[in-house]
C-alpha cells in the first residue's frame, strides 16, 4: 500500500540534482573529474565523476546512490550532475556543432589560401578558403565539432573575417594604393 520502501522500513532517499560547470575543451575530451558538493549534513563532500567525451549542455550525470539518504533500511537517491559549458572566448557551441572565428588576410580572402583553424580538442584542422571570400563566409568542417557517442560527431563551422593590418610598410602602402588605382570593386554598389 505504500510502496515497496515503506515496506522495507524505511522511505527512499530524494534524487538531488546540481550544475557540473565545465569548459568546452573539458565537455569535448571527458574524462575523470573531482567535484565538491555541499553533502547532507552542509559539509563539503567530494565525488569522483566519469565525463563521457561529447558532453551537452543540459545533460546529465547520474551517480547512482549519491543523493538523498533514505530512512531505515531505504536505499538513497541518486544525484544528477547537470552539464553547463561556460562560455568560451574562442568557440561557440549550437548543440554539437562548434563555431569558431578565424582571422584571415585580405589577401588570403582575395586570392585563397589553406589556413589552421583551432579545434576543441587543442589541434588545429586545415580549411581551405576559396578565392573571393569575404567577412562572414562560413567554412564547414564535416565531423571536427564535439564528438558523439551515439552517432556522427558534429561540425565546425570556420567563419571567415577578413583582417588588415593595423600599420603599413612603405612598400605596403604603395601596394594598397595601387590596388586602389586598379580595381573597380566597389562593395558598396547593388548588383
Amino acid at each position: 500500500m505504500f510502496g515497496a520502501g515503506a515496506a522495507r522500513g524505511g522511505v527512499p532517499g530524494a534524487d538531488q540534482e546540481a550544475e557540473l560547470p565545465l569548459t568546452v575543451e573539458e565537455a569535448y575530451r571527458g574524462g575523470r573529474r573531482t567535484v565538491t558538493l555541499a553533502g547532507p549534513t552542509g559539509q563539503p563532500r567530494r565525488y569522483e565523476v566519469d565525463v563521457p567525451p561529447g558532453v551537452t549542455d543540459g545533460q546529465r550525470i547520474r551517480l547512482a546512490g549519491e543523493g538523498g539518504r533514505g530512512s531505515g533500511d531505504a536505499a538513497a537517491g541518486d544525484l544528477y550532475l547537470r552539464v553547463r559549458i561556460q562560455p568560451h572566448p574562442q568557440f561557440r557551441l549550437d548543440g554539437r556543432d562548434v563555431h569558431v572565428q578565424v582571422p584571415v588576410t585580405p589577401w588570403e580572402a582575395a586570392l585563397g589560401a589553406t589556413v589552421p583553424v583551432p579545434t576543441p580538442g587543442g589541434g588545429t584542422a586545415k580549411v581551405t578558403v576559396p578565392a573571393g571570400s569575404s567577412s562572414g563566409r562560413r567554412l564547414r568542417l564535416r565531423g571536427e565539432g564535439m564528438p558523439n557517442p551515439r552517432g556522427a560527431n558534429g561540425d565546425l563551422y570556420a567563419e571567415l573575417r577578413v583582417m588588415v593590418p593595423p600599420a603599413l610598410g612603405d612598400r605596403e602602402r604603395e601596394l594598397f594604393e595601387e590596388l586602389a588605382a586598379t580595381s573597380s570593386f566597389d562593395p558598396r554598389r547593388t548588383r
